[in-house]
């Protein structure tokens, strides 16, 4: 099958921040203070299990990042060195890992694992028209009899477990023999435990999708649990690709205004005091809806539907980070006033060290430590920010699956009767679990480098 591999900027981008943030914590590693940071976060069981989680959560993001187009079929009488033509859809690696998911559609709602519609259809009958709920088209077909179903969704989800449990038992006797014993400090029993809850909750999934839609059908029939899984790509490129525009501003304006002070720390902080007054949500509404009408004039800029939503979907990352860097920015002034007062800062000024110099090479790596533990806590509520504003309107494109704009589809469902309920509880479930992993894994970040905290008890040094 001949492909075609699609670039888009958010996957670029992405891969590019991942990239850049292996390089950053390998480099950190010598520099003293973060490293003694880091040697206690590989020591706090929490902190590695939240962060087999994110990694687990970026493994799907970056499987969704991976695009193509697939080959449109040959003409039968076409000649042998024609050209090829490619389909509009844009699909990713995930999209082919989960082509059932992808490809199994309904007619409409489905309950999770049911086996017939939510909705009834009239259909002709010896005795008349009947009301009655048809069976779905892929959800439990295997079944000639549906009172097996029971039965038969036991068996797949103990099969699951049962598996789980080897792989757990396997991955035990491994970290056991390996990490304990390479590695004495390190925290693996929350790495372990992070493993086995993703094992046990996905292999018994795995093979319960075969059969059934695990976690129902929306209005047109696309499976919950497909739309759940794309939706994390979407959450990670608005925590991360936002804090690539958010960071150069924060880190530039507020150590300038905190080092150099005087008309130039004016100017700062009524830039940043100026968008502090204005309210959050109507701004970045008004410059969503200003880039909307940009698109919507110039369609010839894109040959397909996803690099429209791609636009969009970064325009919203330029918008947020544009719009949030004010906290930092703050944060890192306040720090840089402390810092420029220290005796080897004041020397260095003294035998004629140029400003930049000492920027580089004693405020920004004292300032490090704040950056982490600013851009970590920042992610989860990037997270929320998307779900919000795509929930009121303003958020991603309709095209672009998110846990925002599934919130967003769910509000008229749950006015059903009865009502349809399992939509939000995906899309809930999935963003509570990278929402408090995310805290999690901050505040053992914030532990770890603030050196403020006290590991043990987590209160500040006075």
């Amino acid at each position: 099958m001949s492909i075609q591999v699609v670039f888009l900027w958010s996957d670029i981008l992405l891969w590019l921040l991942c990239f850049a943030a292996l390089v950053f914590g390998l480099r950190s590693m010598r520099v003293i203070h973060l490293a003694r940071g880091w040697a206690k976060l590989a020591r706090n069981p929490v902190a590695t299990g939240t962060a087999t989680v994110l990694a687990a959560f970026l493994l799907v993001g970056l499987l969704d990042s991976l695009h193509y187009r697939e080959a449109l079929p040959s003409v039968p009488d076409a000649e042998e060195n024609a050209e090829i033509r490619y389909g509009v859809e844009v699909i990713s690696v995930l999209d082919y890992l989960l082509h059932p998911l992808r490809t199994q559609h309904e007619k409409t709602y489905s309950a999770p694992f049911a086996t017939r519609l939510y909705a009834m259809e009239s259909v002709e009958s010896p005795t008349g028209i009947a009301r009655i709920y048809p069976r779905l088209a892929h959800g439990g077909a295997h079944l000639d009899d549906e009172s097996d179903k029971m039965a038969d969704i036991l068996t797949r989800l103990m099969t699951g477990i049962f598996l789980a449990l080897i792989l757990s038992a396997v991955l035990f006797i491994v970290f056991r023999h390996t990490l304990r014993t390479k590695y004495p400090g390190f925290a693996w029993q929350g790495m372990l435990a992070a493993l086995c809850g993703i094992a046990l909750i996905f292999l018994p999934l795995f093979f319960l999708t075969d059969g059934y839609h695990a976690l129902g059908t929306d209005k047109v029939g696309q499976d919950v649990l497909y739309q759940a899984l794309k939706s994390v790509r979407t959450a990670l490129i608005i925590g991360l690709v936002t804090t690539l525009v958010m960071l150069p501003i924060a880190v530039l304006l507020g150590i300038a205004a905190g080092y150099f002070r005087g008309w130039i720390d004016d100017i700062i902080q009524y830039i940043y005091t100026v968008l502090n007054s204005i309210p959050g949500v109507l701004l970045i509404a008004a410059a969503v809806l200003m880039m909307q009408v940009v698109i919507d004039t110039h369609p010839e800029w894109f040959s397909t539907a996803a690099e429209r939503a791609d636009l969009r979907l970064l325009a919203l990352c330029l918008i947020l980070g544009v719009t949030t860097w004010t906290s930092l920015a703050r944060l890192l002034r306040g720090e840089t006033l402390k810092l420029r007062e220290l005796e080897y800062i004041e020397a260095a000024r003294a035998f004629g060290v140029p400003s930049g110099r000492i920027i580089i090479r004693h405020i920004l790596p004292n300032l490090m430590h704040i950056v982490i533990i600013a851009l970590v806590m920042d992610f989860s509520a990037l997270v929320l920010a998307e779900a919000v504003l795509s929930y009121v309107g303003i958020g991603v494109d309709p095209a672009t699956t998110s846990f925002g704009t599934m919130i967003n589809n769910a509000r008229m469902e749950l006015s059903r009767e009865p009502a349809v309920w399992w939509s939000l509880a995906a899309a809930f479930s999935f963003m509570f679990v990278l929402v408090l992993a995310a805290n999690l894994f901050a505040d053992a970040v914030r532990d770890a480098f603030d050196p403020r905290f006290e590991h043990t008890g987590g209160t500040i040094k006075g």
